[in-house]
């Protein structure tokens, strides 16, 4: 018997994937399809990271087997890069088990990297950004998004002047590369030839009413704060590893709430703080699937969405 066909789902943070996809997973289970499922989420590799991820619950992940959560320390870096070799590794085990591979998450270099391969950059070096977040706290990051424009114009573009990290990255790489990140990523990328999912067969929740994502955004990310939130953050900062510039401290939501423990603005801004940065990360999150012009798109804020998944994702399954 030939294997299943990997499906993916995608769309902005808040927008429904995880209810959408077991709502998928129960529907094939009920045609004999076993689901396994495979995350596409930078900050769910992260353990004791749980509430500001919105990781999927112990009842969720009951209902099919969950890969790539809770895989990594907190101080740990897990890049795009791993994140393709894993998912290959896994997609292959999934389908020689005869189950089918969904894969599901809003972290879209990692599709990226999945489906069309990744340039070889230089590693990320403590040392230079250690020097880099001393420049910047010096001058502020609006003045170091002017000094990479004079040395890789074409991905200052694409930053926001206040975008730290990746102008931290993109100004890492020119020093260490000695040539601008644009250049690399253009003449580097490699191949992939040997996709392990087309493209037409990513579905992507996205609503047909911005305003029904950012209330949805607003109102989980005070939800979050209800639920502790805060005190996780607290209780990370215990560690003395940990640090407001590692990745998984950077991530939404655990950002702005290092940022408010640490007296940057007052606790009482922090519900729309965390909120602004969320829709900010959807909006990004919007203009990478606009670039997959094959993805199938679905209205997450359709009452139907979930029964339009499931609809959509059988005709691409095997008679």
């Amino acid at each position: 018997m030939s294997a299943l066909p990997a499906l993916a789902l995608s769309g902005p943070t808040a927008s429904g994937k995880t209810a959408a996809a077991l709502a998928l997973v129960r529907a094939l289970a009920e045609r004999g399809v076993p689901v396994e499922i495979v995350s596409v989420d930078s900050a769910l590799v992260y353990r004791g990271m749980d509430i500001g991820t919105a990781k999927p619950t112990a009842e969720e992940r009951a209902q099919a087997p969950h890969h790539l959560i809770d895989i990594r320390d907190p101080a740990q870096s897990y890049s795009a890069a791993d994140f393709a070799r894993d998912a290959r590794r896994l997609i292959a085990a999934i389908q020689a088990r005869g189950a089918l591979p969904l894969l599901v998450g809003g972290t879209l270099l990692y599709f990226k990297a999945l489906m069309q391969g990744m340039a070889e950059l230089p590693p990320a070096n403590a040392a230079v950004r250690a020097e880099l977040d001393a420049r910047a706290a010096r001058i502020g990051w609006p003045a170091m998004h002017a000094q990479l424009a004079q040395v890789d114009p074409p991905t200052a573009a694409r930053l926001a002047p206040a975008d730290g990290q990746r102008i931290q990255r993109a100004l890492e790489v020119w020093q260490l590369a000695g040539r601008p990140l644009s250049e690399l990523l253009a003449t580097q990328s490699i191949a992939c030839s040997d996709c392990p999912i087309s493209e037409n067969a990513i579905f992507s929740l996205e609503p047909a009413d911005r305003a029904w994502l950012h209330q949805r955004i607003g109102l989980r990310f005070a939800a979050m704060l209800q639920q502790g939130l805060l005190d996780e953050v607290r209780g990370l900062r215990t560690r003395a590893e940990l640090h407001a510039q590692l990745p998984s401290m950077r991530c939404v939501g655990y950002r702005q709430c290092w940022q408010a423990l640490d007296g940057v603005f007052p606790l009482a801004e922090l519900p729309e703080r965390g909120a602004a940065a969320t829709r900010q990360l959807a909006r990004r999150q919007l203009t990478w699937l606009r670039a997959m012009p094959a993805r199938q798109v679905i209205a997450a804020d359709a009452p139907d969405a979930s029964a339009q998944l499931v609809q959509a994702a059988l005709g691409r399954l095997p008679a």
